[in-house]
C-alpha cells in the first residue's frame, strides 16, 4: 500500500487511490520526470512475494505495453521499488461501467450496442496479438461521457493463471462473476474465454442483473460449469430475437460453441446495430439445435432472421457516402455513438476492398494504335473479325490476326482477339511512336555516312595539328 504524496522510485508522487480490488490498488499519480498525470496500479505482497508470479508479471507486462489502440488504455511502464511492483498506465477520468449500470441499467439495446461493439474492437485487438484479458468485467471498462470505452486491468489474471506454484485459496484471481467455465475449472483462459465474458457484460447491460448467482466463489464456479444459460429476453422483452441469441451463444459451456475471438463478436454486433438502423437487414440467427452437453442452441440456419420486436423503433439512418475506390479496404469497427462521440478507428484489417472489387490499372490517356489496312467503310465488329483482310507491308507473326479500324468504336484501331486486353498486346502495339517506313532507310544511312567522315575530319586535323607542335 502506498500513502498520499508517498514519492515512488523517486518519480512518481501519489496523489489520491482510484480504487482497490483484490490483486492491486490503483492510484492517481503525477509523473515528475514527464510532468503528466498517470495511473499507478500497485500490486497485492500477497502476489508479488512468488518469484514465478514476478518473472510472468514482467513478461507480461512488456507484452501488454506493445498495445495501442484507442479502446485500450496504454500501459506506459512497469517496474518496481524493492518489494512493491507497480504498472504505470494512461490516466482516463471517467467512470467504470459498472457505476454506470448501478445507476441507469437496463440500457437501451443501441447503446448496448454501442458499448459493446468496442469492447470486442480493443480486447479483438488485443487477441490478434497474441494477449488474453482474462478478466473482462464492468469495473475494468471505463466510459467518457460520450460512452467511448478504454478496457483497462490486461494481463494480471493471466499471469496468476500462468504461475502454477499459485493455488486459488492464495489469492483472488479473476472474478467469479464473470469468469468462464473452463476458468472457474481452473483451465487457461483463451480468447473464447473473454467472449464468455462479453457476453455476461452484454447481458449485464440490458438486464440489469447477472446471468449466474451464488453465495461465495464456490457455488458461483458450479453456477457458470452447471447451470442453463438464460436468455435476455425472460427479463428484457425489448432486445431483438437475434441479439438474444447472439449472447445466447456467447456465454455457452464449450468454448468451440462460442465466437472464437472477440473480433468475430464484434462484426456480428455492428450487422445488428446497422439492422437496428435501418442501413441492413438483421442477420439470419435462430435456434436450429442444442448442445446435449452445454444445452446452448446452435446458430445458424437458412430461415429469415426474426424480426425486431414492435417496440423497437426502427429509423432509417442517412445513407453513407459515396465511398472513394482509392481509399483502401473499410475499417469493420467504424462506429458512431448515439450521442456522436468520438469514432473508434482500430488498426485496419488487411484485404481487397468490400466486394473483393480490385481496381484496374491507369491506361495511357492515348488509345493504343495498331497499324494495318482499313477495314472497309460500313465494317461491323464482326464483320471485321470475321473476314480479316490481307496482311499489310511489314507484319510480323504468322498466322496472327490482322489488326483493323472499327468506325463504330471511334475510329479506334485494335486486334480482333486482344480487344479487351486478356491475350497480350501482340507484337505491333505501342504508344503513339510513329514507326520506320521504307523511304526512311536511305536518309539513315546517308546521314549515318556523313557522320562517319566528319569523325574521320576531327581526327586528320588533330593530328595535323599534333605534328606542327612537335
Amino acid at each position: 500500500m502506498a500513502s498520499e504524496n508517498q514519492l515512488i522510485s523517486g518519480r512518481f508522487q501519489v496523489i489520491e487511490t482510484l480504487g482497490s480490488g483484490g490483486m492491486a490498488v490503483v492510484y492517481k499519480a503525477r509523473d515528475l520526470r514527464l510532468g503528466r498525470t498517470v495511473a499507478l496500479k500497485t500490486l497485492r505482497s500477497s502476489l508479488t512475494a512468488n518469484e514465478a508470479f514476478r518473472e510472468n508479471f514482467r513478461e507480461e507486462a512488456r507484452r501488454v505495453a506493445s498495445l495501442l489502440h484507442p479502446n485500450i488504455v496504454t500501459v506506459f511502464d512497469a517496474d518496481n521499488e524493492g518489494a512493491l511492483f507497480y504498472i504505470v498506465m494512461e490516466y482516463v477520468d471517467a467512470q467504470d461501467l459498472k457505476k454506470h449500470i448501478r445507476a441507469s441499467a437496463p440500457f437501451s439495446v443501441e447503446r448496448a450496442l454501442h458499448i459493446g461493439i468496442q469492447m470486442c474492437a480493443g480486447i479483438g485487438y488485443a487477441h490478434r496479438s497474441g494477449l488474453v484479458h482474462a478478466d473482462v468485467k464492468p469495473q475494468n471498462i471505463l466510459l467518457y461521457s460520450n460512452d467511448t470505452v478504454k478496457v483497462t486491468d490486461f494481463g494480471i489474471a493471466q499471469v496468476i493463471t500462468h504461475t502454477q506454484a499459485m493455488t486459488r485459496q492464495e489469492v483472488v484471481w479473476g472474478s467469479p462473476q464473470y469468469f468462464s467455465p473452463e476458468q472457474a475449472q481452473g483451465m487457461q483462459p483463451t480468447p473464447a474465454s473473454d467472449v464468455y465474458m462479453i457476453g455476461i457484460v452484454l447481458y449485464e447491460m440490458l438486464t440489469a442483473k447477472l446471468p449466474f448467482i451464488g453465495m461465495d466463489q464456490k457455488e458461483l464456479a458450479l453456477a457458470h460449469i452447471n447451470d442453463q444459460v438464460p436468455h435476455v429476453l425472460e427479463a428484457n422483452p425489448n432486445v431483438p430475437t437475434t441479439l438474444d441469441w447472439i449472447i445466447h451463444k456467447c456465454m455457452a459451456k464449450e468454448p468451440t460453441a462460442r465466437f472464437s475471438q472477440a473480433d468475430q463478436l464484434g462484426r456480428v454486433l455492428i450487422d445488428v446495430q446497422k439492422g437496428l438502423r435501418g442501413t441492413t437487414s438483421i442477420p439470419a440467427i435462430k435456434p436450429t439445435g442444442a448442445s446435449p452437453s452445454s444445452g446452448i442452441p446452435a446458430i445458424g440456419g437458412s430461415q429469415a432472421a426474426p424480426a425486431v420486436q414492435a417496440s423497437q423503433p426502427q429509423t432509417p439512418a442517412p445513407a453513407a457516402p459515396p465511398r472513394d475506390a482509392t481509399s483502401g479496404p473499410v475499417n469493420p469497427y467504424q462506429v458512431s455513438a448515439p450521442h456522436s462521440p468520438a469514432q473508434v478507428t482500430p488498426p485496419p484489417y488487411s484485404g481487397a476492398p468490400i466486394g473483393g472489387v480490385v481496381q484496374p490499372p491507369v491506361k495511357p490517356t492515348e488509345p493504343p494504335r495498331y497499324y494495318g489496312s482499313p477495314a472497309p467503310a460500313g465494317a461491323t465488329r464482326a464483320a471485321v473479325t470475321q473476314q480479316p483482310q490481307a496482311q499489310p507491308s511489314g507484319w510480323t507473326g504468322a498466322g496472327t490476326p490482322v489488326p483493323q479500324q472499327n468506325p463504330a468504336y471511334g475510329g479506334n484501331n485494335y486486334t480482333p482477339d486482344n480487344r479487351y486486353g486478356t491475350g497480350g498486346y501482340g507484337p505491333n502495339y505501342d504508344y503513339g511512336v510513329p514507326q520506320a517506313t521504307d523511304t526512311l532507310q536511305p536518309l539513315t544511312l546517308a546521314l549515318g555516312g556523313l557522320a562517319l567522315i566528319a569523325v574521320l575530319g576531327v581526327i586528320v586535323l588533330w593530328l595535323a595539328v599534333w605534328g606542327a607542335y612537335s
